[in-house]
C-alpha cells in the first residue's frame, strides 16, 4: 500500500488552518496539494482531532488484518469442501 506524504497530524493542521481563514487555494499552493486532495481530506478528517485520528488508522489496520483472516478462513473452507466431495 502506498504510503500518504503527510501524516495525520499534518493533515489535520492544515484543516485547522483553513478553519482560521485561510483560502482553500492558497492552502493547496502552501502545500503542493490540489484541491481535490483537500476536499477529500476534509470529507475524511473533517472535525477529528489528532487522537482521532490515530484511533481511526488503528482501526482501519485491525479492519484489514480481520478481512484477510476472514479471507484465508474462506479459501480453507472452500478447500476443504472441495476434497470431500470427490469420491476416493
Amino acid at each position: 500500500m502506498r504510503q500518504g506524504r503527510y501524516t495525520e497530524e499534518q493533515i489535520i493542521n492544515v484543516l485547522k488552518e483553513s478553519e482560521g481563514g485561510i483560502q482553500t487555494g492558497e492552502l493547496c499552493r502552501k502545500y503542493g496539494m490540489s484541491s481535490a486532495t483537500f476536499y477529500k481530506w476534509k470529507a475524511k478528517y473533517g472535525g477529528m482531532n489528532i487522537s482521532d485520528a490515530r484511533r481511526l488508522k488503528m482501526l482501519e489496520s485491525e479492519n484489514r488484518r480481520l478481512k484477510q483472516i476472514v479471507a484465508e478462513q474462506s479459501l480453507d473452507i472452500q478447500a476443504l469442501k472441495a476434497i470431500s466431495s470427490k469420491n476416493f
